[in-house]
Parts: structure tokens; C-alpha cells; sequence
């Protein structure tokens, strides 16, 4: 939707809560409404081209890293994981030789 502007992404999202209005799917009502409760923002990240993909690609890889560090007996080493993780240290294994690297 961002490569296709303000203006069409504003034409389509219209034309969207038009149509989910008159919709029978309860689901498609609620999600109109929501939109409407939103509709400045919306155009404000349209007209702005930003997202919070990467943030919220952050925050999935902090769960996920909580979750893989279950049963560590100090927080400190969970945060040092998770530091590691979301940082971009080159990490070189000793037995293969091999680069790791994690960007976020």
C-alpha cells in the first residue's frame, strides 16, 4: 500500500470501509470500525511511508530468545542473549569456522 501514495491508498481504503459496512461478516464490520477509530493514523503512515515492521521484528526475536533462555538461572545471562541476538556482533565459531551474524 505505501508505493501506491496518499491519495490511492486513501481512494482504497474508503472504497474498503464502504464495502465492510454493508458486509454480513461480523468480523469485516468490527475490522471497519476499527479503522475508522484509526483512519488519521493510517493516512499519517501513508502520507509518511514509516512502519513499525521493524520494531515489532525486535520485539518477536526478545520473545523468542525469552522463550530459547527458559531455565536460565540468572536474568543477567537472559540479557545477554538477548543483547547478542538484536545486536550486530559478527559471532565466529570455532569448530567450523563459520560467520553468524544477527541483524535486526
Amino acid at each position: 500500500m505505501f508505493h501506491h501514495g496518499l491519495d490511492a491508498g486513501k481512494e482504497q481504503l474508503d472504497h474498503f470501509i464502504k464495502w465492510a459496512q454493508h458486509c454480513r461478516i461480523p468480523e469485516f464490520v468490527e475490522l471497519q470500525r476499527k479503522i475508522r477509530r484509526h483512519y488519521d493514523a493510517i493516512l499519517a503512515t501513508l502520507e509518511h511511508k514509516l512502519s513499525n515492521a521493524r520494531i515489532e521484528a525486535v520485539n518477536n526475536k526478545i520473545k523468542l530468545t525469552i522463550r530459547m533462555a527458559y531455565g536460565f538461572r540468572d536474568i543477567d545471562n537472559m540479557m545477554g542473549m538477548i543483547m547478542l541476538r538484536c545486536s550486530d556482533i559478527e559471532v565466529n565459531l570455532p569448530w567450523k569456522g563459520q560467520i553468524l551474524t544477527h541483524i535486526c
